[in-house]
């Protein structure tokens, strides 16, 4: 059979435009590769330049990726102890002191990225406090990037107040107000002391840490923002953050002020109060929500329904309702009206003052020793009222002025405006009940 040389000619034609179109293809390919490339390393340095411009103001110790790996064993699975948005955490030791550190590395793939880690390593090198968790370090060595912080044993209050082992003992009512307390000053110092106001926005029971004292600090700090301008009264931004602890004004709307932490925070009391998350799903439909599950006992003023079974009923009944009434003002529904963080403070510094004494189910404000004082609990125990005070106590003073300023900022006020407004026919400026 005769051999078609113009099919054979043809086909030659196509390979050689196959051939051109697939060096062209491979061409733009290499190109897009470099580019790429290009602007990964520009990435890269631009971190690197701002790491380093970090570096200038503060002294937080740059580590490489092999002391790490060291110090975490290589980063095996025995070492991990957590997972948060930013990427798994690990414990290790530094080699030369050995001094107990948390390792968190960055998950690529994870909802952080460089600009969280950019953003941690300026906020926590910029802001001290007792409440804020310490970062020693970091790594950002080629695509690696690794905070350090110390290692804090208790883990995180998430923890204590949602996964209990068997061998593990509940926090007790006193234990709860201290870190609701601890948490509060933490706020606090974010809001009110720092250079410029810091808004948190994304304070939630596992960013809670505790130390061996359980003494409370903040941590994760990738999607923390700086506070508006003077000429401002909010940030405009995409909504970041944990649902179930959303400010419904920022989650609707992007608007982000201050008082977008003290509603998160309002939820977080109310978890320490009930012992439940935020948001379960795995309990039913409408108790999935904390607040919504709670709403009808808040309505009801039935407060001792709120607390945690776990409590076992140990704790003072005149205390969890100042609680709950901070808890009320922290999640008004108009932002305007939220307490600032120095008023929250001064509230459950006085109920953190105020020790229940399991043992003899009274009251005692402790400063230099016992002093029992207060109201006795209601809807716990009716042991009647007892108040003593001993000539010559020298905090005595100071815990009347704590309890009249408590008082006078916090529940006075609250409960004038809801007399106020419940005969005008409502309380529509408070938290929704309904």
């Amino acid at each position: 059979m005769a051999h078609c040389f113009c099919f054979g000619k043809q086909k030659g034609k196509n390979v050689k435009k196959t051939h051109d179109k697939e060096n062209q293809y491979n061409k733009s390919s290499k190109a897009r590769q470099m580019a790429s490339a290009q602007e990964s390393f520009k990435s890269e340095t631009k971190l690197d330049n701002e790491v380093e411009a970090v570096d200038d103001h503060v002294k937080a110790r740059v580590f490489s990726y092999r002391e790490l790996a060291s110090a975490t064993n290589n980063f095996r699975e025995e070492s991990l102890i957590g997972e948060g948005g930013f990427g798994p955490v690990y414990k290790g030791a530094l080699e030369r002191t050995g001094q107990a550190i948390a390792v968190k590395t960055l998950n690529h793939a994870g909802l952080q990225g460089d600009k969280e880690f950019l953003v941690e390593v300026l906020m926590l090198n910029l802001l001290r406090h007792e409440n804020l968790v310490n970062l020693i370090g970091y790594c950002a060595e080629g695509q690696q990037r690794l905070l350090v912080y110390e290692y804090l044993s208790a883990g995180s209050l998430e923890y204590h107040l949602h996964d209990l082992t068997t061998d593990m003992e509940p926090l007790d009512w006193n234990t709860r107000m201290v870190v609701a307390l601890g948490a509060a000053k933490g706020l606090n110092y974010l809001h009110n002391e720092a250079k410029p106001p810091v808004i948190y926005r994304d304070l939630k029971s596992s960013n809670i840490l505790l130390d061996e004292n359980f003494q409370p600090k903040l941590s994760d700090f990738g999607l923390a923002k700086f506070g508006p301008g003077a000429d401002k009264s909010h940030v405009s931004t995409r909504v970041m953050g944990t649902h179930g602890y959303c400010a419904p004004e920022y989650a609707g709307t992007g608007r982000l002020t201050v008082k977008s932490d003290i509603y998160s925070f309002g939820i977080v009391l109310l978890e320490i109060i009930t012992g439940r998350r935020a948001l379960d799903p795995t309990r039913p439909r409408r108790e999935q929500i904390l607040l919504d599950w709670a709403r009808p006992f808040l309505r009801e003023r039935n407060y001792v329904q709120l607390a945690d079974p776990k409590l076992k009923g140990q704790f003072s009944g005149s205390s969890l309702q100042q609680v709950i009434g901070v808890v009320l003002t922290c999640l008004r529904d108009d932002h305007h009206k939220r307490p600032d963080a120095n008023e929250v403070v001064v509230a459950l510094n006085y109920v953190a003052t105020q020790k229940y004494d399991m043992h003899s189910a009274h009251l005692s404000t402790s400063r230099h020793g016992k002093d029992p004082t207060g109201p006795a609990p209601k809807g716990v125990e009716e042991k009647g009222r007892t108040r003593s005070k001993t000539e010559g106590d020298e905090g005595s003073v100071g815990k009347e002025r704590e309890r009249a300023v408590a008082e006078a900022k916090m529940w006075g006020e609250t409960w004038r405006e809801k007399r106020r407004e419940a005969s005008e026919g409502g309380e529509s400026e408070n938290l929704n009940l309904n």
